[in-house]
């Protein structure tokens, strides 16, 4: 069915368009109506690396305060993020204004343990890691090895130092830290209808048997992450689709399997609408969820939020084997003491050939059996008896290295050096030194003689 949704003609799904209509009825094209011509452009501020407040006073390209998260932000259709420096340095990260809303919704604070296991490529992880303000830890999980190290780099442009990514199995990850974690987020995978407009893919292979799996497989990573969620912990169970098996439905089929959880009422949460009654069973709250319809500024999202019972019964994790201890390379430690001085008495791990600051906290979890694809801060490695940093440690650390360069936003040096030239050094000294743009990392070179050459690695450079 093509349907003109306020000047765009959109093919539906013949399937899905007779679902639709028969559950909405006349609503079906308000709801279905979108609110702008193209799909929504959008940014999140990193509040790792600044608040919203000084972003919205200093940004230089058009950004608007977005109703789904105070964080979040719409940007001009046209607007590039990833080619702008405070996207290299972790500023930003380019996302669709109301795909942020989940996240916000789980009441992250400082000190928890937060685990969001389907969390490629990571601009929710990223949302999560900011809310804890590295105190606590973050298990970042995606079962896909290809875009679990995609996890990994955009976590590393953000400056998390407290996160374990791993690639994992759900199962595998209850079966070992079972009510380990005091948020959990489950962004499902799903059937993908609210990338419709935004995927010609998603409509092309849409149907009910996809729905089904999506559901089947939702439902089983649910299952798993009640098994993670501590007594009194809370989880937000979120899609990009409107079927009710993957909505309202799995919900519905979830709370009557597990009378220890209770649905949290997300009437206040100041966006969207509420969830339809007639998706799911009579005696199933629905209003208590949360829809984001086309017609209400974002392509299509469902949330429902759960609180696990206090007392609800929980096994008891196999404890952790202490790590063996590390004993810290000589060339480190002078580095370290030259160039970071607060981080020479952290603990090392070690990460093949590699020097890893572990995550805080991560040795009380019992990921030895794991597949983890970094727990840390990679710190570098020791070639030919001396240091070579990593490029993660200057992203992580670099407003506390001893020797920085800094840069302005409008600086042509700052364009230079994301392509990847040699600068002219004017406030560092000779030997390693951080590069920031604005007080923000944007990674590491060396200076000799005045000039600083370029350690910023060749697949994150800006080429055009």
């Amino acid at each position: 069915m093509a349907f003109l949704c306020r000047g765009t003609v959109l093919e539906f799904p013949k399937d899905f368009t007779a679902r639709e209509q028969a559950l909405l009825g006349a609503r079906f094209e308000e709801l279905y109506a979108y609110a702008t011509p193209q799909p929504a452009r959008g940014v999140t501020v990193n509040t790792l690396r600044c608040t919203p407040e000084w972003f919205a006073q200093h940004v230089d390209f058009a950004a608007e305060p977005s109703s789904f998260c105070a964080s979040a932000f719409t940007t001009a259709l046209d607007f590039r993020p990833g080619r702008h420096a405070w996207h290299h340095a972790g500023v930003l990260y380019a996302q669709e204004p109301s795909a942020s809303a989940p996240a916000a919704l789980l009441d992250v604070r400082p000190g928890m343990r937060v685990a969001d296991l389907c969390a490629a490529p990571g601009g929710k992880t990223s949302q999560l890691a900011a809310a804890l303000q590295g105190q606590g830890l973050l298990l970042a999980n995606e079962f896909v090895a290809a875009r679990a190290e995609i996890l990994r780099q955009n976590l590393e442009r953000m400056g998390v130092t407290n996160a374990i990514v791993t690639n994992e199995d759900t199962a595998r990850l209850a079966a070992a830290l079972p009510g380990q974690f005091d948020r959990v987020l489950v962004d499902a995978p799903c059937s993908g209808e609210g990338m419709f407009r935004k995927e010609a893919v998603a409509a092309a292979q849409h149907s009910d048997a996809l729905v089904a799996h999506c559901a089947e497989l939702g439902a089983e990573i649910l299952e798993n992450a009640a098994a993670l969620l501590a007594p009194g912990g809370v989880l937000v169970y979120s899609t990009c689709t409107f079927a009710p098996a993957e909505d309202e439905g799995q919900m519905a089929a979830f709370l009557a399997k597990h009378p220890e959880f209770t649905l949290c009422d997300l009437s206040g949460c100041g966006f969207g609408r509420p969830g339809e009654e007639n998706r799911a069973p009579a005696d199933f709250p629905a209003e208590y969820c949360r829809r984001i319809w086309p017609a209400d500024g974002g392509e299509g999202h469902f949330m429902a939020k759960l609180q696990k019972a206090a007392d609800a019964d929980t096994p008891t994790p196999r404890k952790a084997k202490p790590a063996k201890a590390l004993k810290a390379p000589a060339e480190w430690l002078d580095f370290a003491k030259a160039y970071f001085p607060a981080l020479a008495a952290c603990p090392l791990a070690g990460a093949g050939e590699w020097l890893l600051l572990p995550a805080p906290g991560s040795e009380t979890l019992n990921t030895d059996k794991l597949r983890v694809v970094r727990g840390g801060v990679l710190a570098g490695s020791v070639v030919k008896k001396r240091f070579q940093p990593a490029h993660a440690l200057f992203m992580a650390y670099g407003t506390q290295c001893t020797n920085r360069e800094e840069l302005t936003l409008h600086d042509p040096r700052t364009a230079a050096w994301l392509r990847g030239e040699e600068i002219d050094a004017a406030t560092a000294q000779n030997g390693w030194c951080a590069v920031l743009v604005d007080g923000f990392p944007l990674g590491c070179g060396k200076v000799s003689g005045g000039r600083i050459k370029n350690h910023y690695p060749k697949g994150l450079r800006n080429l055009q």
